[in-house]
């Protein structure tokens, strides 16, 4: 068995260069003992007395309370562990549909990846999509089988479901490491390469079928080693290992690995990871050499707010070497390129959980954190001063579940718009809205995993306490007949007094017409001057609606006649006089309540579009069409009431179990049904 690293607890690995180094990401679902799989990875790296714990007895996943709360991870979390002389940088992002954002920026800044699929249920319909997700980025993949020791089937059976659920070919996924059972629990492995054994692996199973299985898989790809196959001289393990490790960095081979909660298979995924997955200096990317003497180029992989050093930004660092003290320039979409962003990184620390540890630099390929970068947002390029090297960054998902609040107390309210400015600054998935329809303050989010996550973080970590509250959508009226409607403003208290008198005919436009007003005044009736007034004050009236108070689109306004007084007319009373016209006109016309449609796009596997067109018809939604979206993929066109969406992230996320996602734009208004809209009617008067 080899042996196990020399690496402390406490301590951050060193790293002599960018081949010293493994960035692995581990992906899966909620729920598949992903977490479990990285304490046990740390443990039996030596970073960690026991799985999970450090010095001070805190676990190195944990980040925030709602963690603790709902046994889930919320946040990216990192932990270095050094092995047989490698640094490995272990990205852990949270499952959790909601936190696609971490999700995605972890796969920009990892090299490979470990997919972790659950023995007891390993084909879910998420755990395709993330598949998926992994092979756009064409990512090396290792899978490692977690719960085996509490699922029924055998590892052949797992895989076979694996390799048929994520439409493999022939000899893509492979064993490396056949389990040992004692007592129908697993307890040791077997090494099908080099024969190695790890736990207890006494008596040894007839490895002689599977191993073959492997061999044919790697020599299948070169023509050296399939000629020594085919003529009976089996290849050497070092020619077989190196056969492996360019399958593998060519997305041709995937290695699977059996792993239990009781810390089988985690020795043998290190020793995986640090022969097989590559370097940072064998990734194709859009980025520099991974020169560490070239010049500075990293990015942005996730900002943190920390309670005691404030601001915390996660980079990796994809060239040159960043010290203490280094002047920097960070550039990218919150940065106009006539505005450069420069600053001083103070002090480095290497990221092990929660936790940070001091170290003086960092090289390429590595990942680093720095402190208090105020301008720092996730995807921003930082680079030298005077050198440009403008990295690509990754798609985030859109925030579409909208989640309307409001300060709880006057305290809460003074404090509300800072506190969600650094939220949002540490988040990318997050958007805020101040909507000048409603007047609401609304908080866009991914699903009700990321909307809990938010307000937590604003009562724990900020103080702030707010008050969820219905959301509402920006409702329009508009006239459904033409009317007229007369103005008049006569008043005499001593003085100067208001006189005005407005007669006004109104006609609806069509949709998307906006507003006109015209005047045909015959002698003079309404003085010129005063005709600016007069619109003016219908287009005061027209933001304040005539009948639910919902802005009023759509109608031409024409001012026909009216009177004026030498001495008592005024702006203001004309202004007056026009508003009390145009609320007369709407009391002798139908008034229509229009509300907003969205040109609504879902991209869904095909089998659930029976579903998801059957959830849209009773959303009231309109069906346009639908296209190939990709292998086993649908895209569903529709246009849908903007009401009816209000929780369509979370129900769609229901309805498709986790693998379809929807886009949604404000397309225009129109009439509501009438017996919706005299419910609005109702509640608005």
């Amino acid at each position: 068995m080899p042996d196990r690293s020399t690496a402390r607890a406490g301590q951050a690995p060193a790293v002599a260069g960018p081949g010293d180094l493994r960035n692995v990401v581990l992906i899966g679902c909620a729920g598949v003992g992903k977490t479990t799989l990285a304490e046990s990875l740390a443990h039996a790296a030596g970073a960690v007395g026991r799985p999970g714990k450090v010095a001070d007895g805190t676990t190195v996943s944990d980040h925030e309370p709602i963690e603790h709360q709902q046994q889930r991870s919320v946040q990216l979390s990192v932990l270095p562990l050094e092995w047989r002389g490698t640094k490995i940088n272990l990205i852990d992002p949270p499952g959790h549909p909601d936190f696609a954002a971490d999700l995605r920026a972890a796969l920009h800044a990892a090299d490979a990846a470990v997919f972790v699929v659950s023995a007891t249920d390993p084909v879910t319909a998420p755990t395709r999509a993330l598949w998926r997700e992994c092979a756009a980025e064409n990512i090396p993949r290792a899978i490692a089988v977690a719960k085996l020791d509490i699922a029924r089937g055998s590892l052949d059976d797992i895989l076979t479901a694996c390799h048929d659920a994520f439409g493999l070919g022939p000899d893509t996924l492979r064993p490396l490491f056949l389990p040992v059972h004692h007592d129908g629990r697993p307890d040791g492995s077997v090494d099908l390469l080099t024969g190695h054994t790890y736990g207890q692996a006494d008596p040894l199973p007839d490895t002689a079928p599977a191993r073959e299985s492997l061999v044919e898989a790697i020599a299948g790809q070169d023509d050296t080693l399939m000629e020594q196959y085919l003529t009976g001289d089996t290849p050497d393990t070092d020619s077989l290992e190196a056969g492996m490790r360019r399958e593998v960095l060519a997305c041709a081979l995937h290695p699977a690995v059996p792993t239990s909660e009781h810390g089988l298979g985690a020795t043998e995924l290190l020793d995986l990871i640090t022969t097989t997955f590559p370097t940072p200096a064998e990734r194709t990317r859009p980025a520099p050499d991974c020169d560490p003497d070239g010049p500075l180029a990293a990015q942005v992989v996730r900002v943190t707010g920390d309670a005691y050093v404030g601001r915390v930004s996660l980079l990796r660092l994809y060239a040159g070497t960043l010290r203490p003290d280094t002047r920097i320039r960070l550039t990218g979409p919150g940065h106009p390129a006539d505005q450069d962003a420069e600053e001083r990184v103070t002090g480095l620390t290497s990221p092990f959980g929660k936790l940070q540890r001091p170290v003086p630099h960092a090289v390429a390929g590595d990942l680093v954190c720095a402190a208090k970068l105020t301008t720092a947002r996730a995807g921003d390029t930082v680079q030298e001063p005077g050198h440009s090297a403008e990295l690509d960054t990754w798609t985030l998902p859109e925030p579409l579940l909208p989640v309307a609040v409001e300060a709880h107390s006057k305290a809460d309210d003074d404090k509300l718009s800072q506190a969600l400015s650094r939220l949002a600054a540490e988040d990318p998935a997050l958007r805020l809205e101040q909507n000048p329809d409603t007047h609401q303050l609304v908080l866009w989010c991914t699903g009700e995993a990321h909307a809990e996550a938010v307000l937590e973080r604003l009562r724990n970590r900020h103080g702030v306490h707010v008050d969820t509250v219905e959301h509402k959508v920006a409702l329009r009226e508009t006239f459904g007949t033409a009317a007229a409607g007369h103005g008049r403003l006569v008043k005499q208290s001593g003085g100067h007094g208001q006189y005005a008198i407005c007669d006004l005919e109104v006609e609806p436009l069509p949709a998307g017409s906006g507003f006109e007003f015209q005047e045909h005044v015959v002698g003079g009736a309404v003085p010129k001057h005063f005709i600016p007034s007069v619109e003016k004050g219908v287009r005061a009236q027209l933001a304040k609606g005539v009948a639910t108070g919902h802005p009023l689109v759509d109608i031409r306004v024409t001012l026909t006649d009216g009177k004026a007084h030498s001495v008592d007319s005024s702006d203001s009373a004309f202004q007056n006089a026009a508003a009390l016209a145009l609320r007369d006109a709407a009391e002798h016309a139908v008034i229509r309540l229009l509300e907003p449609v969205a040109a609504v796009g879902v991209l869904l596997p095909d089998d659930y579009l029976g579903a998801v067109l059957g959830d849209l018809s009773a959303r009231r939604g309109r069906v346009l069409g639908t296209e190939t979206g990709g292998p086993g993929l649908i895209l569903l066109r529709a246009e849908v009431p903007e009401l009816e969406l209000a929780r369509y992230a979370v129900d769609l996320r229901s309805l498709t179990h986790g693998t379809a996602e929807f886009t949604r734009a404000h397309l225009r208004h129109e009439p509501m049904p009438a017996a919706l809209a005299a419910r609005f009617t109702d509640r608005d008067g």
